[in-house]
């Protein structure tokens, strides 16, 4: 198993949802969260000042997937999350070693 760890733009959020779902992939947890990568932030203007704002809010998308499915959900988010410009995020992937169930005791290790 892999865990995928998306940090994506707020606004491309829906369509990376349905576009997981379209494929038959639900599960997934969403944070709202803030970072900076190489665009170093931007710069806003705010009542005729400039404002410096360097942590930009970003959604970072958890997953935890067989091996086999690593590969199309990269491909689906990055057709689903791009816009061509700087800010459209990274993708992870991660080995999990277990996964186990809170309710069922239930235990995945593949």
């Amino acid at each position: 198993m892999k865990k995928i760890n998306a940090i994506i733009r707020p606004e491309m959020l829906n369509d990376v949802k349905a576009a997981l779902a379209e494929k038959g992939y639900f599960a997934m947890t969403v944070y709202e969260v803030k970072g900076r990568g190489s665009q170093k932030g931007i710069c806003l203007q705010y009542r005729g000042k400039k404002i410096e704002v360097d942590m930009i809010p970003k959604i970072e998308i958890d997953m935890v997937v067989k091996d086999t499915d690593v590969r199309p959900i990269i491909d689906i988010i990055r057709k689903s999350a791009r816009t061509g410009k700087f800010g459209d995020g990274r993708i992870f992937v991660s080995p999990v070693e277990l996964a186990a169930a809170i309710r069922t005791d239930d235990e995945t290790t593949e």
